[in-house]
């Protein structure tokens, strides 16, 4: 198999479709496009999701939160906490940790989340530090049960724009190529994309003005993130290229690899749909947070999905392994 998350047909064949616990407590099981569970406690609901590092080391301290806590906030609602599992290869230091965590306690300090706790071990099943997170986040029942349903004709809104969390981590990964290449200034400035990773405040917006469904762009890209929303509303979509952002330091690393800028991994964009009265809502509620965004397609009839690009009509396919895993692997 491919280096990356599994094939959406991988999960629904060899996973989803396994899985038979039916819990009445369970509200939201897993399933293509979901980044969460929801879990019935009564008035409140308790919403969870979880996810790995494993792309890169650089910078992982940073990722881990953001990528588990942006999850929480595509359920619309703010997370507040996490616990951590923390797998460090031999040689790892003790400064190594205390680097590692720092970086932790400080990104979790940001977006006020506290760490709930987790496992910390040194092993050789691991040749870098690899850290799986559990996010945790509460929600109204009402808001669940009040939720409008998917239809023909609502907005996809996306936030920023492609590739930040891919970029980011490549200008690190690949600085001194990078350098040769395109200059220091183009690097230091893809360097600080991993400031942008934080969707919590796009994913309140979003769940307070009407939003439908929401989806962080994270591997599969902003194409990927668009075909999973299309699965999981069982309808069809339709995106215009020219409308999806990509920034110009962005283009040239992309360009430079010979790797697509919407296939890249982007942490630090949410996908919003939203039908036109809402969608016109929470772009003016984000543009007044200081949050770029843009309406790139729309949902449409039947199960066609498709990027509109020159007038011509290509059609999204299933994600595969993230663009990023082809620059550092």
């Amino acid at each position: 198999m491919q280096i990356g998350k599994l094939r959406s047909e991988q999960l629904e064949d060899m996973i989803f479709q396994k899985l038979k616990n039916k819990r009445e407590e369970v509200l939201v099981r897993p399933g293509i496009g979901r980044d969460c569970a929801v879990v019935d406690y009564g008035e409140q609901l308790c919403v969870l999701s979880t996810d790995p590092i494993t792309g890169t080391a650089t910078n992982i301290g940073k990722l881990v939160v953001h990528i588990t806590c942006n999850d929480i906030a595509a359920d619309g609602v703010a997370p507040l906490g996490i616990m951590l599992t923390i797998m460090l290869p031999p040689g790892t230091t003790e400064a190594d940790v205390e680097n590692i965590m720092n970086d932790i306690i400080c990104e979790a300090d940001k977006i006020n989340v506290d760490i709930l706790g987790g496992h910390t071990e040194v092993t050789d099943a691991v040749n870098r530090v690899v850290i799986s997170a559990t996010g945790i986040g509460k929600k109204l029942k009402s808001k669940l049960e009040n939720a409008k349903k998917p239809a023909p004709g609502d907005f996809l809104i996306l936030t920023k724009g492609s590739g930040i969390e891919g970029t980011g981590i490549i200008c690190y990964d690949k600085e001194d190529e990078l350098k040769q290449a395109l200059g220091s200034d183009i690097v230091e400035q893809g360097k600080l994309f991993l400031e942008k990773l934080s969707v919590v405040r796009e994913g309140v917006i979003g769940g307070e003005n009407g939003a439908k469904l929401m989806h962080d762009v994270t591997e599969g890209g902003v194409l990927g993130g668009v075909w999973e929303i299309s699965v999981l509303s069982k309808l069809g979509v339709r995106l215009l290229k020219d409308k999806v952002p990509v920034s110009p330091v962005t283009d040239l690393v992309c360009s430079h690899f010979g790797i697509d800028p919407l296939k890249l991994m982007s942490s630090g964009s949410m996908l919003i749909l939203a039908d036109e009265e809402d969608s016109e809502k929470i772009c003016g509620e984000l543009t007044n947070a200081g949050i770029e965004s843009c309406i790139i397609g729309w949902l449409e009839e039947g199960d066609r999905r498709v990027i509109v690009e020159g007038g011509m009509e290509l059609e999204i396919e299933s994600p595969e392994s993230d663009e990023l895993y082809k620059v550092l692997k």
